[in-house]
């Protein structure tokens, strides 16, 4: 069951709290029955309700719920959360994947080598030239 709970929260975070942050929203709302339905959790709307009301899931994403509508049961799959940010978060935290925030950091030092591709095959030639040298 923690697994479980474990994947519903990264996938609110990596879905719907990393975009959310990224546009710059004051508020944003996840539905519990569109988080059943990607994840394939048929039958398994209350850990999905659990999950994304948990202090964990607000506290890991710097989050408050400022609405939750439907039933009064609040497991179904029409209960939709309604967070707002609490405090911002540095950019390394809010990036969820650290090589995507790497990629493109080097265009403008190959460019001027003629590219990436042209950097390297200068570098292996002159790395084999050194041992033909030898």
């Amino acid at each position: 069951m923690a697994r479980t709970a474990d994947n519903i929260r990264a996938y609110g975070r990596e879905k719907y709290v990393v975009p959310a942050r990224k546009r710059q929203l004051e508020k944003f709302s996840i539905r519990a029955g569109d988080v059943v339905r990607d994840l394939k959790l048929l039958g398994r709307v209350p850990a999905v309700c659990s999950a994304l009301k948990s202090r964990a899931f607000l506290e890991q994403n710097g989050l408050r719920i400022v609405e939750r509508t439907g039933p009064s049961s609040g497991q179904s799959t029409t209960v939709t959360y309604t967070y707002e940010f609490v405090e911002a978060l540095d950019s390394s935290q809010a990036s969820s994947d650290p090589w995507t925030e790497l990629r493109g950091a080097l265009k403008n030092v190959f460019a001027g080598f003629g590219g990436g591709e042209a950097y390297l095959r200068g570098e292996r030639e002159s790395f084999y030239a050194d041992k033909e040298n030898s």
